[in-house]
């Protein structure tokens, strides 16, 4: 179900200080389980077509909040780079589909701790090598849960599945969510406390 695209992350990433265990009990805490996993997977075919309407929705939300669309913006102009908008939306359009397919390995817990460190001073603008805003504040990511599970809603209910299978589709994706920005979160917090 991922593509090469999958965040340009590749065998060199380093493993995340996360164990698969470790996750297990997270899963647990969220009341993550198998049924969860089973309504991702069939959210992925829900979405897979729609991913680009998906972003759009997403994109507009964050262009409509200057706070947030500071995180993409030029340091020489405070305009927002074209280019990084872009190559960001093609990672985050392929994050939807990782989420969607709900695998829960190694690796994915690697791109989890990627993806924070993307977000933190640490790595951010490094992929795309541009000149941006050196940091996302942390404020923001528990925040941003919301409008992007509650806007994922009626692309859940697109295809025609009973309400019981959109509103579980969407409780999996809440709860995935939740678990990601966790993951996301540990280089936001001092070694030792996560």
């Amino acid at each position: 179900m991922a593509s090469d695209v999958s965040l340009s992350m590749a065998a060199s990433r380093p493993p995340s200080p996360i164990t698969p265990d470790d996750f297990e009990l997270m899963k647990k805490t969220a009341l993550f389980d198998h049924e969860d996993s089973q309504y991702l997977r069939m959210s992925y075919e829900v979405l897979a077509g729609q991913v680009e309407a998906v972003l759009d929705v997403w994109y507009g939300f964050v262009a409509s909040h200057p706070h947030l669309l500071a995180s993409f913006a030029r340091k020489r102009d405070g305009q927002p780079d074209p280019g990084y908008l872009a190559g960001v939306r093609k990672r985050f359009g392929q994050w939807i589909l990782d989420t969607a397919a709900a695998n829960y390995d190694a690796t994915w817990l690697s791109n989890q701790f990627e993806i924070g460190r993307r977000h933190h001073r640490t790595g951010k603008n490094q992929t795309d090598q541009v000149e941006a805003a050196d940091h996302v504040p942390f404020r923001y990511l528990i925040p941003l849960i919301f409008p992007i599970t509650h806007t994922l809603k009626p692309f859940l209910a697109s295809k025609g599945h009973p309400p019981e299978q959109v509103d579980k589709m969407h409780q999996a994706w809440v709860k995935s969510l939740l678990l990601q920005v966790a993951l996301w979160s540990q280089v936001y917090v001092q070694p030792g406390d996560f």
